[in-house]
C-alpha cells in the first residue's frame, strides 16, 4: 500500500514539475502547459522504467548470478568463472 502511494506521488510530482518547467520555459498557456505535461508524464515514466527496470521492490530484478555460471567445489572465494 505505501509503495503504490509512493508512486501516485511521484506521477503528480513529475506532473507538477513538468507543468512548471514546460510551461514556463516554452511561455505556453496554461492549457498548454498542461496538455504537455499530460502528455510528458507518461513518457518520462516508461523512460525511467526502461532506462532503470521496474526496481527491486516487484520482485522483477535481474538475478545476481548467471544460470549457465559454475562454482568449483574446491573454490573458497565463491566467485563465478567467466
Amino acid at each position: 500500500m505505501q509503495d503504490r502511494l509512493k508512486n501516485c506521488a511521484l506521477v503528480i510530482c513529475l506532473f507538477v514539475f513538468l507543468s512548471v518547467i514546460i510551461g514556463g520555459g516554452l511561455h505556453l498557456a496554461p492549457g498548454g502547459a498542461f496538455l504537455a505535461a499530460a502528455t510528458g508524464t507518461p513518457l518520462a515514466i516508461v523512460a525511467f522504467q526502461s532506462r532503470f527496470g521496474q526496481g527491486s521492490s516487484h520482485g522483477n530484478g535481474r538475478p545476481t548470478t548467471a544460470k549457465n555460471e559454475v562454482y568449483y567445489a574446491s573454490d573458497t572465494t565463491n566467485k563465478p568463472d567467466y
